[in-house]
This record gives structure tokens, sequence and C-alpha cells, in this order.
């Protein structure tokens, strides 16, 4: 399980070390094999969206779901192009390095000062500060009671 929000530094060659926390569990699931992508579900208009990092087999399992979907449902062929289309794969070095191809960087505005967050199964890779702004705008969010009804067997 991957958990917690780490500042990290993209080198010169757009490598990131991967927080020396995680390398272990990394080295076990996934034999330092992980696939990066673009999120889905962050990117708006002018704005720069974010990186999803998955070890191999968690990523398997979501290309599993994603070649169920209909491939005669356009929202399923999108998702199937834009998610599947851009991932890539990276392995993790002795060092534990990994490359973020230029395409994706460039998707997600990054440069040299970057955030990883953990999302238990995956993490997200962020330019530190779009996601300063995301932060700071999901805390003063005035969301609808609708959305919460959707985890309303949620507890803490």
């Amino acid at each position: 399980m991957f958990r917690g929000v780490t500042a990290v530094n993209l080198d010169a060659k757009g490598r990131l070390a991967i927080p020396t926390r995680y390398r272990e569990e990394l080295q076990d699931c996934c034999e330092r094999q992980l696939i990066v992508t673009v999120a889905i579900n962050e990117k708006c208009k002018g704005e720069p969206g974010c990186l999803w990092l998955y070890p191999l087999p968690e990523w398997e399992k979501l290309e599993l779901t994603v070649s169920k979907l209909s491939t005669l449902n356009k929202m399923a062929g999108r998702l199937r192009r834009f998610l599947v289309g851009n991932a890539t794969e990276t392995e993790m070095d002795g060092q534990g390095r990994l490359l973020l191809p230029e395409k994706l960087r460039s998707f997600a505005s990054m440069e040299k000062k970057l955030v990883l967050v953990g999302q238990l199964n995956k993490f997200e890779i962020w330019n530190e500060d779009a996601w300063n702004a995301k932060e700071s705008e999901w805390m003063n969010a005035d969301d609808d009671d609708n959305d919460l009804a959707e985890l309303a067997n949620l507890s803490f």
C-alpha cells in the first residue's frame, strides 16, 4: 500500500528517485517494473494534469478491466486510447530512479519540483505548484452533498 505525500526532484535527464520507503515494496511486488501513464481525471483546460504510476501487476488488473469494455462504446474507446495508449513501461534502476518520458512530462507540466502522492495501489506524480493549487482548491471546495452520498457507507 502506498500512502503519503513526498516532495521529489526531477533530474536533468527526466528521472525521479522513488523514496527509499517504497523501494523494497516495489522490488517485492513488481520487481521494479512500473507503468506510467496520464491521469484521466485531473486535467482541465489550461491546467497541468498529473501522471499515474502503477506497479506492473496493478496495471495488468486495470488493463484486464479496460479490455472487457465494449469496443462500440465511444467513451470506452477514448479511455483505451488515452489511458492505455499513453502507458509507458519503465523500470526503477539500482538507485531507485525511473525515467519519465518527455511526452508525459510535458502533459503534466513537469519541471524540477514534483510531488509523489500515494494512492494505495498506485502513485500520482504532480508538478509541485499544480499539486499545491489543487490541494488548496480541494480544501476550500464546497462540494455538493450528492457527492457525499456516494460515500455514505464509509466510516473513519
